[in-house]
């Protein structure tokens, strides 16, 4: 199914997870406490789409949708621009403008969604 498809967005989820564990990881944790779900679709929004937790309560990354109740935001993504909203290339905000971006939950929990929540690239 969905999970077959081989994402861009896996290799940076990976970082990630490996950022959490970091000082910088941590700091996060502490500056947003929300929850996240991010759903990857390959191509087209809303078709095979992946998803991914990313928790800045806990400090996991984790592949599947969340179980814990509602997360705080959710956001759909094409693959292609989920990565460049993560890696700082396109604005979010402007990806929500021109439909990139697909929000559901706390638009103030959204805002807190920058790019700054991901790991530096070290080679992408």
């Amino acid at each position: 199914m969905a999970s077959s498809t081989q994402l861009k967005s896996d290799a940076l989820m990976e970082q990630m997870k490996l950022h959490m564990s970091t000082d910088a990881g941590k700091q996060l944790i502490k500056k947003i406490g929300l929850v996240y779900q991010i759903n990857i679709a390959p191509k087209k929004l809303g078709f095979n789409e992946k998803s991914f937790v990313v928790d800045l309560k806990k400090g996991e990354v984790k592949e599947g949708v969340y179980e814990d109740g509602k997360p705080d935001a959710t956001f759909s993504f094409k693959d292609d621009d989920f990565i460049k909203v993560a890696t700082g290339k396109m604005n979010p905000q402007f990806a929500f403008m021109r439909g990139a971006i697909k929000i559901k939950g706390s638009i103030s929990a959204a805002q807190k969604f920058t790019p700054d929540i991901f790991p530096k690239p070290s080679k992408m």
